[in-house]
């Protein structure tokens, strides 16, 4: 099949994506990140209709959509092959991009309405005991000078507030209240909540404030950003990551190389749960949309269900 006209293609494809993306930022005030992963998705939705010789939204059918769901799998495209999950992402995308032509009449309807992703095998988060998180919050402060005291201060906030880490990094010093100890996290699609802030987080964020930032942030402009880098600028995502990780390694987790700013995330959610929290407040404090969403960190162990049954129900025992 031959491919279409080059200048045909920008003029109606690329210029759908790009008003879409326009969408999702103006309009949805999604992040930076997301901003970048949904174009490249696109791009590769972009690719595969071209090769199939789609030049505008009107002309896509659902079979292309169905095909596509198909050859990123495989990879036949070129591209890598994606698993379950990343195909779900990738169709979310392209749903969305389809959806957006149809309310804004760059096509008459959404082939892509009734195409699913592929089933995802149902993992349950990954969380470590708290006797592990405590090592790794030991592990993250020992040293002197500013850094240690800046690790400390990240890693126990990240567990007491189960905030993303990009949440954390991206807190600014006026975001803060450690009397009483509360934080105003910015979520997915910009959404604001307030999250109580623990004892142990707040000393450690305190000590950070007083003896550690002024000297990371006399490198650097000035600015308001919470957690600062050895130039006095916003500490990274990367680099956060990175700071859990070590910290990880000199506790001597098991599976040290797996534990991620998530892991502290999970954790967060199991430890609360486990201690009788309700499901719909760790949802708040998640910000989850949905209590489906939280309600994967419900699960219990056969010995935790007899345990339970065993002195809960009136005849279970004589």
């Amino acid at each position: 099949m031959a491919l279409p006209d080059e200048s045909a293609v920008v003029a109606e494809l690329d210029q759908a994506i790009a008003g879409y993306l326009d969408h999702l930022a103006v309009e949805r005030g999604l992040s930076g990140n997301t901003l970048t992963a949904y174009r490249r998705d696109l791009q590769r939705y972009r690719s595969y209709l071209v090769a199939r010789g789609r030049t505008a939204a009107d002309e896509v059918e659902e079979s292309d959509v169905r095909a596509f769901v198909t050859t990123v799998r495989t990879g036949t495209d070129g591209g890598a092959p994606l698993a379950a999950s990343s195909t779900a992402r990738m169709l979310a995308a392209v749903h969305g991009w389809h959806r957006f032509c149809a309310l804004e009449g760059l096509a008459d309807h959404d082939p892509s309405l009734v195409v699913r992703p592929p089933a995802q095998p149902r993992r349950l988060p990954k969380a470590i005991s708290t006797d592990d998180v405590e090592r790794v919050l030991q592990a993250a402060a020992q040293g002197e000078g500013p850094v240690p005291l800046r690790d400390a201060a990240l890693l126990e906030l990240l567990y007491s507030t189960g905030g993303r880490i990009s949440e954390v990094v991206g807190l600014d010093v006026d975001d803060l209240e450690l009397d009483p100890g509360a934080v105003r996290l910015v979520g997915k699609g910009s959404k604001e909540r307030v999250v109580p802030v623990g004892s142990y987080a707040c000393e450690a964020v305190e000590a950070y404030l007083v003896r550690g930032r002024p000297a990371l942030a006399g490198a650097g402009r000035g600015g308001p950003a919470l957690f600062l880098n050895t130039r006095g600028a916003r500490l990274s995502r990367q680099t956060a990551w990175a700071v859990l990780r070590q910290a990880a390694q000199r506790a001597g987790i098991p599976r040290a190389d797996d534990v991620s700013p998530h892991t502290l995330r999970h954790s967060f959610a199991t430890h609360l749960l486990a201690g009788g929290a309700d499901v719909r407040v760790v949802q708040e404090l998640l910000g989850h949309a949905s209590v489906t969403t939280t309600q994967i960190y419900t699960h219990v162990t056969p010995d935790t269900l007899r345990e339970v049954y065993a002195a809960a129900h009136p005849r279970a025992r004589a």
